[in-house]
């Protein structure tokens, strides 16, 4: 599992690298498949209510053919909830790609991938519904195929296959069935929706909206250019030679109308079975960088910032266990995620995964300082850089000459390292993030902004020359932009000179005099 997970990385990577030379990353559709999906959803539901009213269950051909007849309104409306529905699911196809190449189905991310294949599910019954309401010959193949399938199982008394045999009248109960359930499924889609964020803190459920204009009007102008075939209407007593096949929602047809029907429900039985397995087959120990945070209460000041600031919720303040008057934050396991991002939130560092807290950062940059910084010529620059963030990117800003320093998240990063490495020897320090709607963790790059130069906890104190610091974004692809980043960011850094390194031992008094008062206290 874990080689797939690779390739599929490299398939993510290769396709951002493509949509950010077109695009930029701030628009980039990939980066937001998953709002996407919501915005085609709601597109749907609004478009499918003005084609509710027209259809008619007692002639459904007929009613579809005068709406396709109507150049002002019916056409363009039918056009776009058609091609909406089929980027809807190319947004969900690469939403689940995304989440599976960056190991985020598993852990607390369980419920939210296991409600999406539930909603995928729901998607593609929805759209076979759909295209068996129009009652075209392609809608009749699919009905027929249902029928084949279902008449396997022992349900039904009477097999359905005899509706569509041709020696009666297709009942009208039959395309309000399909009608019910076309419309049924997309409203209750929204239940699941809430399941599948709910676990989530400030969920983003809509993309830019440049790029959700630029997405509405794209399928306005193919529905008027390119209108949605309608295929003849089906005739049980007329064999047609060639049926066009809606790929998105028919992907299996060929396979499932060559196999013998119980391997088809097989295959389509062990399909579903794996894709509810993922967060079982993908899950990692939770030891290393997947390791949940822990609180040292001796350090928590009952601040609840770190809640505050937690993408997952994973982090709620109770009440302690000893005399002192404020609450302690507790972090449940089974949520949290490991991104670390509570670490950067709290000013006396006592929260965060193992060996990331913003202590151990102290001591990772306090040797980089000794070992690298110390021994340089001239002062060098310090790159912050995500792990997560492309190898060849991490190779070019060292070729540079910058020094790199890698964080489980850009919102893991702790203020106070920021101001060691300065006090150090570096002449700056520059972070890289991911792109805000690509971040692991969600919402690093947001808080990093926050606290480096808005005030927010754990802050980057006012000592600090800002001219000394500066945040930006790598991106996938675009490696020439890193570098023109960082080259940039070094030129800004000439005219103010060295900043001279200082005893590093001074911040580590600081950062410890929480800790010294506690004992204080206790003692």
């Amino acid at each position: 599992m874990r080689s797939l997970e690779r390739l599929a990385l490299r398939l993510v990577r290769a396709l951002d690298s493509a949509c950010h030379r077109l695009l930029g990353w701030r628009y980039n559709p990939l980066h937001q498949s998953g709002s996407i999906a919501v915005a085609l959803l709601t597109l749907l539901i609004l478009t499918g209510l003005y084609l509710l009213v027209v259809y008619r269950v007692s002639a459904p051909w007929e009613s579809v053919a005068r709406l396709q007849a109507d150049p002002w309104i019916g056409r363009w409306m039918r056009g776009v909830h058609r091609y909406a529905s089929d980027a809807l699911v190319v947004a969900v196809a690469a939403h689940v790609l995304r989440m599976f190449a960056q190991a985020r189905g598993w852990g607390a991310r369980t419920l939210a991938w296991t409600s999406g294949v539930l909603l995928l599910f729901l998607l593609l019954i929805s759209g076979w519904t759909g295209f068996v309401m129009v009652w075209d010959t392609f809608g009749a193949q699919l009905a027929m195929a249902g029928a084949r399938l279902f008449d396997a199982l022992p349900i039904l008394s009477e097999p359905v296959g005899r509706t569509f045999a041709g020696d009666r009248e297709i009942p009208s109960a039959f395309f309000f069935l399909n009608l019910f359930l076309h419309v049924a499924l997309p409203l209750g889609a929204g239940v699941g929706i809430w399941l599948h964020v709910s676990r989530i803190a400030r969920p983003t459920l809509l993309p830019p909206r440049p790029l959700m204009w630029g997405i509405g009007l794209g399928l306005l102008a193919l529905a008027l250019f390119v209108p949605a075939p309608l295929p003849p209407e089906a005739d049980p007593f007329h064999y047609t030679a060639t049926v066009p096949l809606n790929l998105f929602y028919a992907f299996w047809l060929p396979l499932a109308s060559s196999l013998p029907v119980w391997a088809a429900w097989a295959g389509a039985g062990a399909t579903l079975g794996v894709a509810l397995a993922i967060p079982r087959l993908t899950r990692r120990p939770r030891e290393g960088s997947w390791s949940p945070s822990v609180v040292d209460p001796r350090l928590c000041t009952g601040c609840e910032q770190c809640p505050k600031d937690c993408p997952w919720e994973a982090i709620t303040m109770r009440a302690r266990d000893d005399d002192r008057p404020t609450l302690v934050a507790h972090v449940d396991p089974a949520l949290c995620v490991s991104c670390g991002i509570c670490a950067g939130s709290c000013p006396p560092m006592g929260v965060g995964p193992a060996h990331r807290t913003g202590r151990d950062q102290l001591v990772d940059i306090r040797a980089l300082a000794r070992d690298v910084l110390s021994v340089a010529g001239a002062p060098q620059v310090v790159a912050i850089c995500c792990e997560n963030a492309a190898p060849t990117h991490l190779d070019a800003v060292r070729r540079e000459g910058a020094v790199v320093q890698t964080v489980t998240c850009s919102g893991n990063l702790h203020s106070s390292v920021v101001e060691l490495a300065l006090r150090g020897g570096a002449s700056g320090v520059l972070v890289f993030s991911c792109p805000p709607r690509d971040c692991r963790g969600r919402e690093g790059p947001k808080w990093l902004t926050e606290r480096m130069f808005n005030g927010r906890d754990a802050e980057l104190q006012e000592r600090v020359d800002r001219r000394r610091v500066a945040t930006a974004t790598m991106v996938v692809g675009d490696l020439a932009h890193t570098l023109a980043t960082l080259r940039e960011f070094r030129a800004s850094l000439a005219p103010l000179g060295s900043g001279g390194a200082v005893d590093l031992t001074e911040l580590d008094v600081e950062c410890e005099s929480g800790a010294a008062l506690v004992e204080a206290e206790e003692r």
